[in-house]
């Protein structure tokens, strides 16, 4: 089964934690200096945060898979439908590792359909975790949809 994903800037982390922890009636099940994610079962949503120099607001939209099979399966239906996109296999995103398949719906707003392999120690795997690089969306990604 899949989960839905959001990932949002912001400006101020604490508060923000804060106030989505009440929101969810949960505390984050990764926090770091400047992200933290909720991974809930009601809703059933995977929830990111983060303040790395985006405009605040939705960052992304995306569906979390359970497996590679299942982020093949949905990539395939956005083919057969013509919706172009960009592959990443073993991509450093935020503090995972993932396979990846990232796409724009009509308005722009960018989708990432993806598989978590791994956690990793550090932002992207940058070693300067002060950098301002938001997350992991490539340079070119097809917006040619419906």
């Amino acid at each position: 089964m899949s989960r839905f994903h959001i990932h949002v800037a912001v400006n101020e982390l604490e508060q923000s934690i804060r106030f989505y922890s009440a929101i969810f009636g949960a505390e984050p099940n990764v926090i770091k200096e400047d992200y933290a994610k909720w991974s809930l079962e009601d809703p059933r949503v995977n929830f990111a945060i983060s303040r790395r120099g985006q405009q605040p607001g939705i960052d992304h939209l995306g569906i979390q898979t359970e497996s590679d099979a299942e982020l093949s399966a949905l990539q395939a239906r956005l083919d057969t439908a013509e919706i172009g996109g960009a592959a990443q296999t073993d991509a450093a995103c935020c503090y995972a590792r993932s396979n990846k398949y990232w796409t724009m719906d009509p308005q722009g707003v960018a989708w990432e359909a993806f598989h978590t392999l791994d956690t990793i120690p550090t932002f992207n795997e940058e070693p300067d975790s002060s950098a301002d690089r938001g997350c992991c969306l490539p340079d070119r990604v097809s917006t040619s949809c419906c």
